[in-house]
């Protein structure tokens, strides 16, 4: 792990690496932990055996670390800053989100990339959603708007939803997703779950401005120039589409622009060294090594 650290001291992309740590970590030197914070030992004798992704994606990186340093970590859908520095999968777009540190946790669920070999301009013109409406108020503003108009194929696959009858269906694969130009990515809980994988692809994603991140820095992304944005309510969805089909260059330079933004992702080798440089700031800032 030293010789990793070092060398990104040296590395050419080095201000780029910082720039990630600092967005991923804000905390500022001298920031303390709660006196009954859990060693990394005590996570790890606790956890082992869980099966969690939350501890399996976390220890991959504390591994490298000494056993006796403190820390906290909340795993789920996190959508309030915790009290005390911790390290967490999602976050709050907003200024005063120092407490939450984000790590890539859950990625065999949220980072899942795909390489797309259908063209925008032979993509069915649909507009398509299929996810857990389930309790989600924000999807169900968007069933109750826009269910069963002939843009839309729009479909609630929560198994034991209490939503209406006709909104309910099958899951559908990536791959089908692919077949259509517009894929909504609507937050459930937290983030948009299939924002990264349609960033990846040659569809372009349709959505409100984000209010929760992770590790894909969802507060980052430009409307228009990464993603198609729309109105929280969703009422000019047709609008903004309609102009989209009449406009198919500027359609094909947001494809371009989120497939480059999704791309620094890929890089396995480079996230781990990120992630390891995440955790260091942490316990430097935490007082715990220097």
């Amino acid at each position: 792990m030293r010789r990793a650290l070092q060398k990104a001291a040296k590395s050419p992309e080095r201000e780029y690496l910082q720039s990630r740590v600092d967005y991923y970590n804000k905390l500022q030197k001298g920031t303390t932990l709660p006196p009954d914070a859990p060693v990394l030992k005590e996570h790890t004798l606790k956890n082992k055996k869980s099966g969690s992704v939350y501890f399996y994606d976390s220890y991959e990186v504390t591994r490298h670390f000494p056993d006796h340093l403190k820390w906290l970590l909340k795993g789920g859908d996190v959508t309030t800053v915790p009290e005390h520095p911790t390290i967490v999968k999602s976050r709050p777009i907003e200024d005063d989100n120092a407490n939450s540190i984000l790590l890539k946790l859950n990625k065999v669920r949220h980072f899942i990339f795909v390489n797309d070999k259908i063209p925008f301009e032979k993509k069915e013109d649909l507009i398509i959603f299929r996810g857990d409406a389930n309790g989600k108020p924000a999807r169900i503003r968007f069933f109750e708007k826009w269910f069963g108009h002939p843009k839309c194929s729009i479909i609630d696959t929560a198994k034991h939803s209490k939503n209406p009858e006709e909104w309910k269906g099958e899951k559908m694969s990536i791959e089908e997703h692919l077949k259509y130009r517009y894929i909504m990515a609507l937050e459930g809980v937290d983030v948009a779950t299939n924002l990264k994988w349609v960033m990846s692809s040659n569809s372009i994603a349709v959505m409100p401005r984000p209010t929760y991140e992770t590790w894909f820095m969802e507060g980052k992304l430009i409307p228009n120039y990464h993603y198609i944005e729309i109105k929280p309510d969703y009422s000019d969805l047709m609008e903004r589409i309609e102009y989209y089909n009449n406009h198919i260059d500027e359609a094909k330079a947001i494809i371009k622009n989120a497939n480059e933004y999704a791309k620094q992702f890929r890089n396995k080798k480079r996230e781990k060294l990120l992630q390891l440089l995440v955790m260091e700031k942490y316990f430097k800032n935490t007082g715990q090594i220097f």
